[in-house]
């Protein structure tokens, strides 16, 4: 199991509007999550940045978010979320969500 955090600004306008999908998150998009070996994904909120994470139990990440990226419900949940998002500047080449180095854990 590997941890992930990722982190992304959202905007302020659209606060609301992201809170209230997320507390109806459609079951497809939750199904794509389980079947893309993600577990006890939970996205935190603080001063319009989003923090998520999430534990992914697969043996192949890339080929898991290349198929929940290629998933046309997943897609069109993204199309409704992203205009609520604001990715850092700092993000690496390809990055929407800025991905997080672990620095500490314990159980």
């Amino acid at each position: 199991m590997q941890r992930y955090g990722m982190v992304i600004q959202v905007r302020p306008e659209k606060f609301e509007e992201y809170k209230r999908l997320h507390g109806e998150v459609w079951p497809g998009i939750l199904k794509t999550i389980h079947d893309c070996n993600s577990r006890n994904y939970t996205i935190f909120h603080k001063d319009n940045y989003l923090f998520s994470y999430f534990e992914y139990v697969g043996q192949d990440f890339t080929y898991d978010m290349d198929r929940m990226a290629a998933d046309p419900l997943t897609q069109e949940w993204w199309a409704v979320c992203k205009p609520c998002q604001l990715p850092l500047s700092t993000r690496e080449d390809g990055e929407w969500w800025s991905n997080m180095e672990e620095l500490f854990h314990c159980d």
